[in-house]
């Protein structure tokens, strides 16, 4: 069995192919139901495993079974985003057994991030294990490869500072607002959502201490709890036409498969603010805000894409813990490497054990009936282990009597290696 990881990231693909195969939670679980039986169509005699990570800087597919399912997954995913598989290839990457085990190492330790080290990510892998699971996509060989990979993130968590380095997304964007705003404790900021990445963002932008910070989400509760636990106000999300106008900075992050703020609505803002400038971050894909805002005068409009500008990549004990980091994910693949090569062994194994037990079997059924005709124990005992040697070493002493030249040698070498103590054939 083969495992391969097929996918697109910041790097590979642009925010407009991102946002097309942007999967929300609530569909993990049916998606990567509908990608299985896909593959299994093209696999009948073999169960093929699935797993989908989608992130707002990647979505990624991995699959444990034939390598010629790379393009049936390659097939689906162009599907979705309702493109010719050809055109969805030039951006996508494929990775397979040990390549495949680096690349969802990386993943997990933050080492593949567009923020270098942002601990976000290992939280959205485990989660989309979770949901592979219970989609009951996940068989013992990815269940392996991720619990792998988990443990490599923990470790690079606990022995390197490779998070100490990293800039995130949030911290990112406090500094954009610093850049345009004089006093960030004179700015009146909406945060639309409050999932992990809006609690991110509000955190670091309370502990500037603004006029107002104000969460405006479609479940009320949600959004109570982090205003009450930041100090800030709850605005009903349907109130965001009406009151935007009030609001020097927007960051939105949510699950909307369409964008929540339309042009119409900035322009009528911008007008009711006399052209006060608006700083906006749209951290979500699909994107919440709508693109062509960026246009508009006097609106800052930055995605996930443009907040990776702001992200550190040099400085020696930077290096030092990405190598360091880099060395314990070989280590982790070598593991899983080891592992994998194990379990093409294991059918081998089986037959093995299977005709071994036969043999076992048949001299055992002859040492009975010579035991139940009265013959002495110590012949039926003599009798089993003669047959069963024989049995044992007739196929080995065929083979190596058919074998001629060095398939013969190499024959010898084996059977030596195998049973003969080290020395005892040159005695």
């Amino acid at each position: 069995m083969s495992v391969f990881a097929l996918g697109l990231n910041h790097a590979s693909a642009p925010l407009a192919l991102r946002e097309k195969l942007a999967f929300p939670p609530d569909q993990l679980i049916p998606q990567v139901q509908a990608l299985q039986q896909r593959l299994q169509a093209g696999l009948p005699t073999a169960k093929a495993e699935a797993a989908l990570l989608s992130t707002c800087n990647r979505t990624e597919v991995y699959v444990a079974g034939a390598a010629a399912l790379t393009q049936t997954t390659l097939g689906w995913l162009a599907e979705v985003a309702g493109m010719d598989p050809a055109q969805l290839a030039a951006h996508t990457y494929v990775r397979r057994d040990g390549e495949a085990a680096r690349h969802a190492f990386r993943v997990a330790s933050g080492l593949d991030s567009m923020v270098l080290g942002e601990p976000q990510i290992l939280g959205q892998f485990k989660q989309a294990v979770r949901e592979a699971g219970e989609a009951g996509t996940l068989g013992s060989t990815l269940h392996q490869l991720f619990q792998r990979g988990f443990s490599v993130a923990k470790e690079v968590r606990t022995s390197t500072e490779i998070g100490a380095h990293s800039i995130s997304m949030a911290a990112a964007a406090v500094r954009l607002a610093g850049q345009l705003f004089e006093d960030l404790q004179k700015i009146r900021i909406l945060f639309i959502g409050a999932g992990e990445m809006i609690e991110l963002a509000a955190t670091h932008f309370a502990a500037q201490h603004p006029a107002a910070l104000v969460i405006a989400n479609r479940t009320a509760a949600r959004a109570e709890h982090l205003a009450q636990h930041l100090g800030g106000q709850v605005m009903p999300l349907d109130q965001l036409g009406a009151r935007l106008h009030e609001f020097d900075a927007v960051v939105s992050c949510t699950g909307s498969p369409h964008a929540l703020v339309l042009r119409a609505v900035v322009e009528r803002a911008l007008k009711a603010r006399k052209r006060r400038p608006m700083f906006m971050v749209d951290l979500a894909v699909p994107r919440d805000i709508e693109p062509s805002i960026r246009e508009l005068e006097d609106v800052y409009l930055y995605t996930v894409d443009d907040l990776s500008t702001l992200v550190q990549t040099a400085g020696e004990k930077r290096q030092a813990a990405v190598a360091q980091a880099e060395a314990i994910v070989d280590s982790g693949v070598q593991g899983f490497a080891q592992w994998l090569e194990q379990r093409h062994s294991v059918p081998l194994i089986q037959a093995l054990q299977h005709q071994v037990d036969d043999w076992r079997q048949q001299a055992m059924t002859r040492a009975l009936r010579q035991l139940h005709k009265g013959e002495a124990p110590q012949d039926a005992l003599d009798s089993f282990a003669h047959l069963f040697s024989q049995k044992f070493l007739h196929g080995l002493l065929a083979g190596l009597h058919q074998a001629q030249g060095e398939e013969r040698a190499e024959l010898e070498r084996m059977l030596q290696r195998l049973f003969l103590r080290q020395g005892a054939g040159d005695r």
